[in-house]
This record gives C-alpha cells, structure tokens and sequence, in this order.
C-alpha cells in the first residue's frame, strides 16, 4: 500500500491510499481519481515528505509506531471507487446534498458493518432494541430482507474528505 498526497486543479489537497504506484498511474490516466472537495478528475500528485525511519529494534518502522496497522485506513474497495467516480460527474447541488444525508446517517444511526442484514433480522424480529443501523450487505442478503417484509433502504453513500 501507498499513500498519495494529491491536489486537483483548483488547488484543494487530500491523501489517498493504492495498492502501488502502477494502481494509481492507470486510475489517473482513466480519471477514476477525483477530488473529495469539488469532484474534479483533473488530479496530480502533490509534493510530500517521504516517512523513512530507523527501525525500532521490535521489528517496526516509525511509520509503524506513529501509525498502528489497526488505525490505518482501509484502501477503497472497487465500488467505493465506482462511487467515487460517479460523485465526481454528478452535479455539486446533488452531491452536496448525499454528503448532508450520509452526516445525519452517520449522527443518528448506529454501525453495523457488514453485520447490517443479522442485526436488521433482530430488530424486525423483536429480538433487539428498535434503533436505527446503517451498513453494507450483499445483493442477495438486501433480497433476502426484502422478501421477508423487512423494510430498509439504499443510499449512494458518497466519499467525503480523502
């Protein structure tokens, strides 16, 4: 994994993570990369600091020691790209408006990971606290619920920051 420190034509800067250098080369070149602030493909690799550091004697570098493995992000999955790229074509008054929808998600329900069609079950079910969850689940789960009579829905859930 490689972190990027990148800006686009306007000027803004953020930070994003790739598999390696040829990852990020053939995302840019296909302007999949975009910026998290205005949308714009146009983006570059901005200047930064490389982190080299001595090892510690235990086996870790400073990179390490200043930022645990657990602490560090995730890199994109395929269709947080996917979403990534089609947050960048679609028009600002939109975006910013999935942007204000994920914030109250995020403010008033709770997480549930990959666990969202399990817990969905136990509130339908009467079997946990009536609360409100957010998550992911498989198309096939997402049928599942919906066969069942389990109401949810779906939101684009736009990137927002890096």
């Amino acid at each position: 994994m490689i972190l990027y420190r990148l800006r686009c034509a306007k000027g803004h800067e953020f930070e994003s993570w790739f598999k390696d250098s040829k990852t990020y080369e053939r995302q840019e070149k296909k302007s999949l990369i975009g910026c998290a602030v205005c949308g714009s493909a146009k983006v570059a690799r901005a200047p930064m600091a490389p982190r080299l550091g001595k090892g510690s004697g235990k086996g870790a570098t400073q990179v390490e020691a200043e930022q645990p493995a657990a602490a560090a992000p995730a890199a994109p999955s395929a269709e947080q790209q996917q979403m990534a790229a089609l947050a960048r074509h679609m028009p600002k008054e939109l975006r910013e408006a999935l942007l204000k929808v994920r914030a109250e998600v995020e403010k008033n329900c709770e997480h549930v990971g990959d666990k969202f069609a399990e817990e969905a079950r136990k509130i339908h079910y009467g079997e946990s606290d009536k609360r409100g969850i957010y998550g992911e689940t498989s198309e096939a789960e997402a049928e599942a619920l919906a066969d069942e009579g389990i109401e949810f829905g779906r939101l684009p859930w736009i990137p927002r920051g890096n």
